[in-house]
């Protein structure tokens, strides 16, 4: 019997009601980061199209994404099921209460991968397909089944899979992989550990509990505080090359000046808490992890309005 069987109460093996039923697997498909994930998905396909793109292809488009991370997020429960139910944070999910099989849940990831990837290749392009699939790939195998047990860099290398969504929206539209595209995808690349780690820091002795080495769990406070600062910066200057790749105005410039400023802000306030030996409710370290959303909203929302207003720097 594994952890998460062991774990059911009586109760979860009685037939739940359908609204049970579905709520349960729409929470395999994590909606919150799928929601993340989409907004970096739209404001790519107006930079790509220079305004607004064709309506049903952004539709299209946001199906057959939702489908792939929704495959993603499911294949990792299957197989995090051990260690969520070990951690306070997870031990509500679908899994290891008992509210969907391993089996069903397996069959339902797999449906949705080959239904996202079938969707995307007739009804936007085959390299938006490819490129879909290949996210899968990599959050499912590369972060969960590789890295995520074995090294503290689990985060770094496992995020790839979500910054694909800014090469798919480019894709979509153009059918190719172009260079703004991929300047935001390494946006992405360096947003994912500072967005992700202080959501550790909050959580370490969960991680630590499950045996995840986490960078918090491996590392000190303050080491893990002044690698968030490092990719913080970069972040904010890759965010910047933006500007003269894609001939972008002064929308976007002031949105990522200044959202920028206010996130490397706040990532020296954290490593400045940690320098201090601050306790957890002095150290607020989700203080960065929900303005870092923020960032990214209001970082994309720039990428979306700029070719919109046409406010050249010049």
């Amino acid at each position: 019997m594994t952890t998460a069987e062991s774990t059911r109460t009586p109760a979860a093996t009685t037939s739940p009601g359908w609204r049970a039923t579905l709520a349960a697997y729409v929470a395999l498909t994590k909606p919150r980061i799928i929601e993340l994930l989409l907004v970096t998905t739209v404001p790519v396909m107006f930079l790509a199209e220079r305004g607004v793109p064709d309506l049903w292809l952004v539709l299209a488009t946001l199906v057959g994404g939702t489908l792939s991370a929704g495959a993603a997020n499911t294949f990792n429960m299957v197989y995090d099921r051990d260690i969520d139910a070990q951690m306070g944070r997870t031990a509500h999910r679908p899994l290891v209460t008992g509210a969907v099989s391993p089996r069903a849940a397996t069959i339902f990831g797999v449906a949705l991968a080959a239904l996202s990837t079938a969707w995307l290749w007739w009804l936007v392009n085959p390299l938006s397909a490819m490129l879909s699939l290949g996210a899968i790939v990599l959050y499912a195998v590369g972060y969960t089944m590789i890295l995520k047990r074995r090294t503290a860099q689990n985060i770094v290398w496992g995020g790839v899979a979500g910054c694909m969504p800014t090469l798919i929206g480019w894709s979509a539209v153009r059918d190719e992989v172009g260079w703004p595209a991929v300047i935001l995808f390494l946006v992405i690349f360096f947003w994912t550990p500072p967005h992700y780690w202080p959501l550790s820091m909050r959580f370490t002795e969960d991680y630590a509990r499950a045996g995840v080495p986490m960078a918090p769990v491996v590392h000190q406070q303050t080491t893990v505080a002044k690698q968030i600062v490092a990719y913080s910066w970069v972040m904010v200057a890759t965010s910047l090359v933006l500007v003269p790749v894609a001939n972008m105005g002064w929308v976007y410039l002031v949105a990522a000046l200044v959202s920028g400023a206010m996130f490397v802000l706040e990532a020296h306030r954290l490593l400045r808490e940690a320098r201090r030996g601050a306790a957890q409710s002095v150290l607020r370290p989700m203080r960065l992890f929900h303005f870092s959303i923020t960032y990214v909203s209001v970082l994309f929302l720039g990428v979306a309005v700029d070719p919109l207003l046409h406010l050249p720097l010049a």
